[in-house]
């Protein structure tokens, strides 16, 4: 039996515990950036740590590939890079910035 064979149920679980995880040890890694944040372990710790989740994350993904094939679930995320890409541009132009903010509130432009 794979982690594929489980109820959806069970593997949505997995994927909901998995992603706590991740922002927990994101969290932790940010702390060890900030001169006001305290936590006992190293930014090494912290960063291996990360990876250990994000490796957990990804074992979930793939466990739910009757529901997000991992074809489907690439497509989305080059479109999703793309957007981060031009509002990370965007916020380095005012203009662009303005026309983004104003085509999110009102819809695309035709």
């Amino acid at each position: 039996m794979t982690p594929r064979d489980l109820p959806l149920i069970e593997r949505l679980n997995a994927l909901n515990e998995e992603c706590g995880e991740l922002i927990q040890a994101s969290a932790k890694l940010i702390r060890t950036m900030s001169e006001t944040g305290f936590t006992p372990v190293s930014r090494m710790e912290a960063r291996e740590h990360l990876i250990e989740e994000i490796a957990d994350v990804s074992v979930c993904m793939t466990a739910l590939h009757d529901v997000a094939p991992l074809s489907d679930v690439g497509e989305i995320i080059t479109e999703k890079a793309q957007r981060w890409e031009q509002r990370i541009n965007a916020g380095q132009d005012p203009d662009a910035r303005r026309k983004m903010m104003e085509e999110a509130y009102h819809g695309e432009a035709e």
